[in-house]
């Protein structure tokens, strides 16, 4: 029997000294791919977020030493989780899947390593300048700025060299991510004049007009193409009319919030739009498939995310509708944010990483018995943190308890897939 140089590989019982080399974790190999090495410093700012969050309420809770704060723990929270860990997933999706889309050459993962390095470093920075003092906490926001600044100012030359007739994706992300630029450099400025309204504010809008379209462009255009894949009985339906609702959807939000605190008519029109906008994005799920996905677990995990979008725009109609009637005294805001974050960010964070590192990982394009209970473990703390969110119900301890479920998912999928990242593809090819 003749054996290919890969087969022979795999059929042997007794790996060479060279073979057990190449198949040890290697920093080499976080450049072999631009997702490799993007989704690497991701894996680490989520682990990082996670554990300094659970630290924070386990002291809070009088479960370990009191913290130094130099800045607002709430603040510093949300600005670490708002554009902390997502951002640097991008990088790893979008040098990898955008070259395919603009039909251009692959780019070398080297060319992300200063940005990323300066982002990396600016969150280290940042979180000493939380305890410590606050301008090192704008100093290092300024350089996580930077280096976003040059992964767009990268990602800009890529949709300017391509000739492809549909950029309309590639166009969205762009524009959002220029906004996300000028929000973090917002946001470090807000640190640095001792305003933390104003990055409040930056951080607010970094959210809706760039880390959330980000998620609309992509989704448009992945969701249908992977559902049909897997489930040829569907169709890649994506309109690009669906696309601009979506984004008018999430771009009117920083505005409505404000109006419906306003103003009755303010509040009763934000009311009905989110309702109009949450049952839009429910019916949209069972549109693209939500139930036959349920057949094929890594796709079921996409749509599942994607329908805490809806509840999260449900929550935030209920909520406003609760602040009017109870006079300005019930507030259900913080509930509708996390089905937001951690429910619809999160969950589809975990699951576009988790089949892009199978795809390109040389797996098996599935979700394994460990991805399925990781997927599961996040979806319980959203609904811990949601419970804990309620304003009659508030509790320190379940919020504490859903800050644990969520760290114990987060650490344990940045061990899992970033051992990955450091080796050589299980099928033996580049990359």
């Amino acid at each position: 029997m003749r054996f290919t140089p890969n087969q022979s590989l795999i059929a042997s019982p007794h790996p060479s000294p060279l073979e057990r080399q190449r198949s040890r974790w290697q920093w080499s190999w976080l450049l072999a791919s631009p997702h490799r090495l993007g989704f690497f410093a991701g894996a680490v700012m989520l682990s990082v977020s996670a554990v300094w969050w659970l630290l924070v309420l386990a002291a809070r809770l009088g479960h370990g030493p009191a913290l130094p704060w130099a800045l607002s723990p709430s603040l510093a929270h949300a600005l670490l989780m708002g554009f902390g860990f997502m951002p640097l997933f991008f990088t790893g999706f979008l040098f990898t899947a955008g070259p395919k889309w603009l039909g251009l050459p692959p780019v070398a993962a080297r060319r992300m390593l200063s940005p990323l390095l300066a982002s990396l470093s600016g969150w280290a920075v940042f979180l000493m300048g939380v305890h410590t003092l606050a301008p090192l906490a704008a100093i290092g926001l300024g350089a996580v700025a930077w280096g976003w600044t040059e992964f767009t100012w990268q990602f800009a030359g890529l949709v300017r060299a391509s000739r492809v007739p549909d950029r309309a994706h590639a166009k969205v992300v762009l524009g959002a991510s220029s906004i996300g630029v000028a929000s973090l450099w917002a946001a470090a400025a807000g640190l640095a004049m001792d305003e933390p309204g104003w990055s409040l504010a930056a951080l607010g809008v970094g959210l809706w007009w760039f880390i959330a379209p980000v998620y609309a462009a992509v989704l448009h255009r992945m969701i249908p193409f992977f559902t049909a894949a897997a489930l040829p009985v569907l169709d890649a339906w994506r309109p690009m009319w669906l696309l601009w609702v979506w984004l008018a959807v999430l771009g009117a939000q920083p505005l409505l919030g404000p109006w419906a605190r306003a103003s009755d008519l303010g509040t009763a029109f934000a009311v009905g739009f989110n309702l109009c906008a949450g049952a839009g994005a429910l019916w949209l799920a069972v549109r693209w498939g939500l139930v036959q996905s349920l057949k094929v677990r890594l796709l079921a995990m996409l749509h599942l995310g994607f329908v805490w979008l809806g509840v999260a725009l449900v929550l935030q109609a209920l909520s406003q509708a609760l602040w009017w009637v109870s006079d300005r005294s019930l507030d259900l805001s913080l509930a509708a944010l996390h089905a937001l974050t951690l429910g619809f960010l999160g969950s589809i964070l975990l699951a576009m990483a988790t089949r892009v590192s199978c795809g390109h990982g040389g797996r098996t394009l599935a979700a394994d018995n460990i991805a399925w209970g990781l997927f599961w473990g996040l979806q319980a703390a959203v609904v811990l943190r949601l419970i804990g969110a309620t304003h009659w119900n508030g509790s320190t301890e379940l919020v504490g308890v859903a800050a644990f479920v969520w760290a114990v998912v987060a650490v344990s999928w940045s061990l899992r897939y970033g051992r990955w990242y450091g080796r050589p593809r299980a099928d033996g090819r580049p990359g």
